[in-house]
């Protein structure tokens, strides 16, 4: 119902109105308008006006014709339309109908045939009215009569469109009649009889069709077009997918001045839901880069339940906003491209420090190691999960024979190729190591340096990897080393990230949490003990060794030292003690009085000693504890031991075969593991430190074995290349200078700067303490005097301390020059929620988990520079570590996988 003339003005338009039987609302339509163009809905008199001539404008600048038609506005109607062929004479066939009722500001989005949900009366009459109108009118060639159906059933004519439509598509594909060919054909003189159509010949479709419109506009941005270059474009395929496409392909200049749409996806199934299956899975295969598309929003279409039952109207776009919600689509393969470009141009980024020879080039083979019968007795993993940290401790106690930790995955690679150990490299080998070391007391594989080097180096996520290596060893118990209250980090923290860090390690996959205070400050330790005990982890609490039990001589940490740490650490209610020596000072001698003194006075307490082979001596000092009763030592597959690292996991294996302290491991099968990590090593090249052998001089400079590589590098970095004696024997000196202090992370860092400072600037210790008030000291220094570490056992130095402190006061308090205490006790607990939002803000609310809240929370500087690598490259884990390293070669073909089933191809 509406005007048979167009109106050129607002008061011809009032005057038809007044004169007619419709009431307002109306509508206003251009007379030459499409696609939406032109159409302006009238409320009410009053809005006449401004309405008709914002339509009026809109078809002048789009069409050079202003003229607008009057028509009775029907509230919520379905758009249906009638595909028509017609050839001059009066004979007219219809090709059934289509339902358009997804629209946009009156523009078609997604056109489906045949329209479903119709009375069939209704649907006959729209059949009928359609043909014989255009039969009336002796219509030539292919038209569409449109038309609205309100909620009623009533069907109200809206206009003929005498020319093919973009939907024509999902009409021919239903009917199988080739509109396009039959139009030239119609128009060279052919009638509908000759052409073999008539109406009894098109069958009533029994397929479904669904087409989509991809076009270059932001939904995000109410649909505004965007322009630029298109970097990829690649378009889907596969049965029943049909492709019109437009002016897409990689290079092509999308201009705001040219139809935004890309190309039409028609699908044809035998239903409705299969036809939206097979249209969701080309446009999740089809590829756009380089411009935003509307596929996230004909997506969240595809998936609307609403839309699915297929019964909507032309008002459901503006009444379901969430449609609009983007698609966050991962880029992943131009961005792997570009980090790979990046290498090939710019060589490695400096910062990663691979300053040595080039990666092997030979591949690791992964070995194949099946479990030759079932496991009959309970795993110690199992009796964890099942009953518990206390039960896991007596079934440490209660096993014949000595577990070993394999510490390949965090200390090993830690101590001899500077943390660069990447996950890929470990998933490789994991189902092979989850056979070979089942009878393991663990596999250290996180914590420590690992966390922030994943991030700052290797651009990677700390608690990825713990998750997906637990997902694929999940039978054996996965172990941590936790600065007590520092967590993973090189400071203290506010007791609520201590808290929070170990439950969230705990559920995403740690099982045992070594716990450990740079200076075995009693206090730090008790936080960490908590916050593991609370969180329901296997409390391994260590006590850190250094000096030489053995050696009367050797001063203040003698055996009653260590014994009295032991007691207060069992009172705070421990599964598993650990003795930690970081730098290999643990003679064999000193092994076996230390470890029997604590079995005598602590008969059911299970003890796991840690050591470096840095002098040679780490099998005999393991195996000397064992005989003393320990119940579990580190070691590390024999590519990765020796020197600063671990001792040799084989050479133990093999010494305790068929003795009572079996390991209960297969040296065949660990040598497999073995054979694969030696091939591996190679790829590492880039981080040896070039140290060929073991070296008895750390019985003088202390030096633990997880910082000797890495401050030989920082030396060289630091101009001292030439020196390294020199840094050596200042460490001891720095060490002296502390208070002979407990040396690990912080610690070691706080006593290796003070050493590159010495050496530096050519300093003796008797200068230092002589000019300290007037030195410029490192900050890891300073603040240790400060206390940020806590107290060291036997207090700090003087006058040093008071000399260095002299005139400082610490940040962000009142102006306290050093903590007494715990220091993490001052600080007030941390704003995760704050910190949630402001991430979210900055990143994207869809790009943040509470895992990258913790992250942010431990390392915030280092978190941005990850977040900024990944929003570059993407995740860069998943390339193999030669490319990761050095790029591509020319000529080179790259198989790499994103995710299970789905690989990419780089040539």
């Amino acid at each position: 119902v509406g005007s048979d003339d167009a109106f050129a003005t607002p008061a011809q338009a009032e005057a038809w109105i007044n004169s007619s039987p419709i009431t307002y609302p109306v509508i206003v339509k251009a007379a030459m308008g499409g696609g939406g163009r032109g159409i302006r809905i009238v409320p009410t008199a009053d809005d006449l006006d401004q309405m008709f001539r914002l339509a009026s404008n809109e078809a002048l600048n789009a069409f050079g014709d202003g003229r607008c038609f009057v028509e009775k506005y029907v509230d919520q109607p379905r758009h249906i339309e009638v595909q028509c062929l017609g050839d001059g004479t009066g004979n007219v066939i219809h090709l059934y109908d289509r339902d358009c009722s997804v629209q946009r500001r009156h523009q078609k989005v997604i056109e489906t045939a045949p329209a479903t949900g119709l009375p069939r009366d209704t649907r006959e009459n729209i059949f009928q009215d359609a043909c014989r109108l255009l039969s009336m009118n002796k219509y030539r060639n292919a038209g569409t009569v449109e038309f609205l159906v309100d909620k009623d059933g009533n069907h109200y004519f809206m206009e003929v469109n005498p020319r093919v439509q973009v939907e024509h598509t999902i009409s021919e594909e239903v009917t199988g009649v080739d509109i396009v060919q039959t139009q030239i054909m119609i128009a060279s003189g052919k009638t509908l009889p000759e052409l073999g159509l008539s109406q009894e010949s098109i069958m009533e479709p029994t397929s479904y069709a669904m087409q989509c419109r991809v076009t270059t506009e932001n939904p995000a941005l109410d649909f505004r077009p965007d322009t630029g270059t298109i970097d990829v474009f690649r378009m889907p395929a596969g049965f029943g997918i049909r492709l019109d496409d437009g002016p897409g392909f990689p290079g092509a200049k999308i201009t705001p001045h040219y139809d935004s749409l890309l190309v039409k996806i028609t699908a044809k199934a035998r239903n409705r839901k299969e036809a939206a299956a097979k249209l969701k899975r080309a446009l999740r295969e089809f590829r756009v880069r380089g411009v935003t598309t509307n596929k996230s929003f004909l997506l969240n279409m595809l998936n609307n339940e609403e839309f699915m039952n297929g019964e909507i109207t032309t008002g459901f776009i503006a009444a379901n906003p969430d449609l609009m919600s983007p698609l966050k689509e991962k880029d992943r393969a131009q961005k792997l491209l570009a980090y790979i470009g990046e290498i090939v141009v710019n060589g490695t980024p400096k910062s990663l420090g691979a300053v040595g020879d080039a990666p092997s080039p030979v591949d690791p083979i992964v070995p194949s190691i099946t479990p030759e019968h079932c496991q009959k007795k309970k795993s110690l993993k199992q009796i964890f999960d099942h009953e518990g940290p206390e039960a896991f401790a007596a079934a440490v106690r209660k096993n014949e024979g000595l577990l070993i930790t394999d510490t390949t995955w965090r200390d090993a690679h830690q101590s001899l190729l500077a943390t660069r150990l990447r996950t890929i490299d470990m998933l490789n080998i994991a189902q092979p190591t989850s056979v070979a070391l089942q009878n393991a007391y663990s596999l250290e594989c996180w914590g420590g340096a690992t966390f922030d080097v994943s991030m700052r180096f290797l651009n990677e996520c700390p608690w990825d990897r713990l998750m997906s290596l637990r997902e694929a060893v999940p039978d054996i118990p996965f172990q941590m080393l936790l600065r007590g209250a520092n967590a993973v980090g090189y400071t203290a923290y506010a007791d609520n990230v201590v808290y929070d860090f170990c439950k969230m390690a705990k559920e995403s996959g740690m099982d045992v949490f070594r716990v450990f205070d740079s200076i075995n400050y009693l206090e730090n330790m008790k936080l960490g003990i908590d916050a593991v005990g609370q969180a329901g982890g296997i409390v391994e609490a260590a006590v850190c060794y250094t000096g030489d039990v053995s050696d009367e001589k050797r001063g203040l940490y003698d055996l009653e030292y260590y014994l009295g740490f032991v007691r207060e650490l069992e009172k705070c209610g421990i599964h598993v003690l650990a003795i930690k020596d970081m730098a290999g000072l643990l003679k064999p001698n000193a092994a076996h009085l230390l470890v029997g003194a604590i079995r005598e006075e602590f008969p059911n307490l299970p003890i796991h000693v840690h050591s470096h082979d840095t002098a040679g001596t780490g099998v005999a000092s393991m195996l000397a504890a064992a005989n003393a009763g320990a119940d579990a030592v580190d070691a590390a597959t024999d590519a990765l031991s020796g020197t600063t690292a671990q001792p040799s996991l084989g050479a133990l294996v093999a010494s305790t075969a068929g003795t009572d302290l079996d390991t209960g491991l297969d040296l065949h099968e660990v040598s497999k593991l073995n054979e694969y990590w030696e091939e591996c090593r190679g790829l590492y090249a880039p981080f040896e430190s070039g140290q060929k052998s073991g070296s008895a001089d750390v019985y003088i400079h202390e030096m633990p074995g997880g910082q000797y590589t890495n401050l030989l590098y920082q030396s060289t970095q630091l101009g001292l290349t030439g020196q390294w004696s020199q840094v050596k024997t200042a460490y001891a000196a720095a060490n002296r200078l502390l208070g002979d202090i407990i040396k690990v992370t912080p610690s070691s860092k706080v006593t290796g700067d003070l050493a590159q400072f010495l050496v530096a600037n050519n300093l003796s210790e008797e200068e230092v303490i002589e000019k300290a008030e007037e030195l410029s000291f490192p900050n890891s220094v300073i603040e240790y005097f400060q206390g940020y570490l806590g107290i060291p056992p036997f207090g700090f130095p003087e006058p040093l301390r008071s000399r260095v402190l002299k005139g400082r006061t610490i940040d962000g308090t009142d102006g306290l020059s050093c903590f007494e205490g715990r220091p993490g006790a001052q600080l007030p607990p941390y704003d995760f929620a704050s910190s949630k939002t402001s991430l979210e803000d900055k990143w994207g609310a869809d790009k943040i988990s509470p895992h990258d809240i913790m992250s942010h929370a431990l390392y915030p500087a280092v978190f941005d520079e990850f977040m900024l690598a990944k929003e570059e490259y993407g995740g860069v884990g998943c390339l193999d570590t030669r490319t990761f390293l050095t790029g591509m070669k020319v000529g080179q073909e790259l198989d790499v996988s994103l995710e299970k089933g789905k690989n990419l191809i780089v040539k």
